[in-house]
């Protein structure tokens, strides 16, 4: 309100004449244009934040049976990962593990921190491959598959076909990314390695894993909606 009075102010004073109108007139643009001029700046530079600190959700895992056979607790767990845009589920998978602590372990990729920052296409989030699951009793060489590696993962697919393209050679040459410095750089890679995610599951809770836009897979829970809680109750015949 105040810089639209200024501005009729300053127009008033040229259209009346005098040197002193022209220089309030200029003085008050240049100073409206240095406004904006902050103003974008700032709005760019909460994009960047943003963008470095976002995550996705990339799945979500709830108990749907706990029970003790021959005398060791057993869980069976239904693993849902999301579309790339997060609005739809992809086909859910079943894993039953021994004890209630899953082992979740992942690829991740995560790209230089100024392409993030830009928002670049290709490489304006990390990315991450889920690779397989285990109980606290049993062995890592015992794990169940989630993902088939060299593949691109079901959550990349349906996307970009040049999306799909270069995270498949990524994911085709994952080891030599994390061990070739100068093809990390071409790639625009700047970390390349595997990530365990890990704790118990109980029954009643929805646990969600997120990647980090510039960072890893990261693990939370909540207490299971109720209409969600009933479902798994009374299951449909």
């Amino acid at each position: 309100m105040m810089r639209g009075i200024a501005k009729i102010l300053a127009l008033a004073l040229v259209l009346a004449g005098g040197t002193a109108g022209v220089m309030l007139y200029h003085g008050y643009f240049s100073t409206d244009r240095q406004i904006r001029k902050l103003e974008e700046e700032k709005r760019q530079l909460q994009q960047i934040v943003q963008r470095l600190t976002d995550e996705r959700r990339v799945a979500e895992v709830l108990v749907t049976d706990q029970k003790s056979v021959n005398g060791q607790l057993q869980t069976t767990l239904l693993f849902v990962e999301y579309s790339r845009d997060g609005s739809t589920t992809l086909p859910p998978k079943r894993f039953t593990i021994r004890g209630n602590i899953a082992h979740i372990d992942a690829l991740v990729v995560k790209f230089d921190n100024d392409l993030v920052a830009k928002n670049d296409p290709l490489r304006g989030h990390s990315i991450a491959l889920f690779t397989r699951i285990y109980g606290e009793y049993d062995q890592p060489g015992q794990a169940a598959t989630i993902d088939t590696p060299g593949q691109v993962p079901d959550f990349y697919r349906g996307s970009d076909p040049a999306i799909s393209e270069f995270e498949q050679d990524l994911w085709k040459n994952f080891w030599k990314l994390a061990e070739d410095e100068a093809y990390r750089q071409s790639k625009g890679v700047r970390v390349a390695n595997g990530q365990g995610v890990w704790g118990p599951f109980q029954p009643d809770r929805l646990y969600t894993l997120t990647i980090e836009s510039n960072g890893g897979v990261n693990i939370t829970s909540e207490p299971l909606k109720g209409i969600y809680r009933e479902a798994l109750r009374h299951p449909a015949s």
